[in-house]
């Protein structure tokens, strides 16, 4: 997340969501398949049957409209994702041969990881995919069901004038050398040039990118930017930079329309006018495409706090951007968990108290901190961006100036949670990993009380905390800005959770329940977060940098006084903390630093700390992590299958009810999705 976009804590699938307490049994199935290092989960959407017909309605077509952009997705992820999915479709679903075979058994696999990963490269660590099928069984096989393309007329392609187009495509998947990373973050390298993402044309340099927003940014609204590069492709036309707009009629337009289309027919159905401006505001940002009409629909979308559906839609988070400008696209539709809610509003109502008595500089303080709204919400449709894999806490808008004078929404999503929790249970994690009895009968005791009450304090108050000085731009630490920011969230919290103010509130039961957030939260980032990396690479992702960053750097300063062990017991390593207060002491000024780094956008200062403490990964401690791990045969990722909503219509075509189902498999939502939400052609 870039230094500007201060949204999306993917805790999701987390090591730590593993290292819950066993859970009641739940009728529900909430497991699925497996496959390569996934397990597909399914969450239940409780309290859907009790909604109006007319919140239902809205539900649904917001519901749709969050469908209707995948294909959007896939192609911002690389230019090669729509044809290598619709390739492996055909083959999938066409193919008489022997499904029993390595090789078709290998593509099966491949194949659910592009589903998974909404294109070839993996959606956490950004490596791509190594197939374990052959390349001569692929095109024989592909031969064989005669496929062929449907690929734009007069396009140049690597085997222009024959029919077999898809050839070109078999380098990008066989060959490792060929778009390895989808986003690179080495230090060092150019990450345009070097990441496979499809948000730069081809031969556009890093430092091309970076003069041609600063150009803008220097003509723009000082005090209020809009997000220059948001919603567009920035390639060259005859060697002159410019920007392939995403609208209704521009880049990805055919997607866009159908998208556009359910926003209107959700209009009859708000709950109120708050909502309706919200969305009449959006429909219109999708025709024009002008950021000033996004920042338009953001300002409203802060404003709408009375109704109990909400929704995002559009181009929002730039994780996948390694330069933080270019937001992926997501739908999201959900509604208000009234009884939970309670805990969030609490938060929010607090947040001047919050700021008040953060340790950072007063110079980095807000004054005033304005229209911060928080709740817990029951996930409906999770799409684009936000599935399979998704959050479990969102905070928006992104906009600097936005948050300052109009505040900002947080989510924790309940539902997701839940699922994540009784997923969990009995997985052996915790046992593995941790210490002794004690800390396991501290994290079973209170270990999801204070996951979700983390997870509150980040998204709610820490995303929310803090000024820049005037005069530094929202991209000032550039590469390093989506990890300094995801950190700055989790220091807030990780440094509130254990005030006693807390304990006032009625948030957490007594002044011991924090311990169980601190030790799983240095466990993950000394170690369990390892064996989400293959062996021999450094941590990419930036959620797993900032962990890491804060893990060591607070083991690393205080060493001196043990405040935090790794030692070993019978060949094994484990954590003790000794010292739970000094290690919030340390938590403190961490957090001072990192809020000094950003309110003054010191990128040498963000590049040294992440560098540091963030990026390298100790090998021995790697294969051990590995090697424990892979005998408890957890998968360390997980994502979603999605609800089915079908409107119940009458003879006139008037919806009379909207029925929910948790029954459709994996590949049948994959393949009904690319059949019926397939709005894109193959290139774009």
């Amino acid at each position: 997340m870039n230094i500007r976009h201060l949204s999306i804590v993917i805790m999701c699938s987390t090591l730590a969501l593993q290292l819950k307490a066993n859970q009641p049994a739940d009728d529900f199935k909430y497991t699925d398949e497996k496959f390569a290092d996934i397990q597909m989960l399914r969450f239940k959407v409780a309290g859907f049957d009790q909604l109006s017909l007319k919140q239902k309605t809205l539900i649904y077509y917001l519901s749709e409209a969050s469908l209707y952009g995948r294909d959007i997705l896939f192609d911002q992820q690389g230019r090669y994702n729509l044809r290598i999915r619709h390739m492996l479709e055909a083959l999938y679903t066409q193919w008489k041969g022997d499904k029993e075979s390595a090789d078709f058994k290998g593509m099966t696999t491949y194949l659910k990881r592009v589903w998974f990963s909404n294109g070839i490269h993996h959606h956490y660590g950004c490596e791509k995919f190594q197939p374990e099928f052959s390349e001569q069984w692929l095109i024989k096989a592909l031969r064989q069901i005669g496929y062929k393309e449907e690929l734009p007329s007069g396009r140049k392609h690597a085997t222009a004038g024959k029919s077999e187009t898809w050839t070109e495509l078999i380098p990008v998947i066989f060959d490792p050398k060929v778009m390895p990373m989808r986003v690179n973050q080495r230090d060092g390298d150019d990450l345009i040039k070097t990441s496979a993402e499809n948000f730069y044309g081809p031969g556009i340099s890093q430092q091309e990118v970076e003069e041609y927003y600063q150009n803008q940014r220097k003509v723009g609204d000082e005090h209020r930017p809009v997000m220059y590069g948001l919603n567009s492709q920035l390639v060259k036309v005859n060697g002159k930079l410019t920007e392939r707009k995403w609208t209704a009629t521009g880049m990805y337009g055919t997607a866009i329309s159908k998208i556009k289309y359910n926003l209107q027919q959700a209009l009859p159905y708000v709950e109120n006018d708050g909502q309706r401006d919200v969305i009449e505001k959006l429909i219109k940002f999708y025709q024009t495409g002008d950021l000033k009409d996004f920042d338009d629909y953001s300002i409203a979308w802060v404003k709408e706090t009375e109704g109990l559906i909400d929704f995002t839609n559009g181009f929002i988070e730039v994780y996948g951007d390694p330069l933080g400008f270019k937001g992926t696209w997501e739908g999201f539709a959900n509604f208000k968990d009234l009884a939970t809610t309670k805990r969030t509003e609490t938060l929010s109502k607090n947040a001047q108290w919050f700021e008040d008595n953060s340790p950072v500089d007063a110079r980095f303080k807000k004054a005033e901190c304005k229209g911060i709204s928080a709740k817990v919400i029951n996930a409906t449709i999770l799409g684009g961006a936000l599935y399979p894999s998704t959050a479990i806490g969102i905070n928006l808008p992104n906009s600097n100036w936005i948050r300052k004078e109009y505040g900002s929404k947080s989510v924790t999503i309940g539902n997701l949670t839940d699922a994540y929790n009784k997923a969990a249970r009995g997985s052996g994690m915790m046992e593995e990993f941790v210490d002794g009895p004690e800390t396991l009968k501290l994290i079973k005791e209170y270990g999801d009380i204070c996951d979700d009450l983390h997870t509150d304090l980040h998204e709610c108050l820490g995303h929310g905390s803090g000024k820049m000085l005037p005069g530094v731009s929202d991209d000032s630490l550039k590469a390093y800005g989506s990890t300094i920011e995801e950190g700055r969230a989790d220091l807030f919290g990780l440094y509130y959770i254990a005030d006693d103010k807390l304990v006032e509130l009625g948030l957490t039961p007594n002044k011991e329940a924090y311990k169980s957030q601190y030790y799983t939260y240095m466990l993950n980032g000394l170690m369990t977060q390892l064996v989400r990396i293959k062996p021999g690479n450094n941590i990419e992702e930036a959620h797993m940098r900032n962990r890491a960053f804060i893990a060591h750097w607070a083991y690393e300063h205080g060493k001196q006084d043990k405040v935090v062990e790794l030692y070993q017991c019978d060949g094994k390593t484990y954590m003790r903390i000794n010292d739970y207060a000094k290690l919030r002491t340390l938590f403190g000024k961490l957090l001072a630093e990192v809020q000094r780094i950003k309110s003054e956008g010191d990128y040498a200062a963000a590049r040294d700390l992440v560098e540091t403490y963030g990026v390298k990964v100790d090998p021995e401690l790697h294969r051990e992590m590995l090697a424990r791990y892979a005998k408890l045969n957890i998968s360390p990722y997980k994502g979603f299958i999605n609800p089915v909503y079908t409107a119940v219509k009458d003879k006139e075509g008037r919806i009379t009810d909207v029925k929910v189902s948790y029954k459709e498999s994996y590949d049948h939502q994959m393949l009904r999705y690319s059949k019926d939400y397939s709005t894109l052609p193959l290139e774009n």
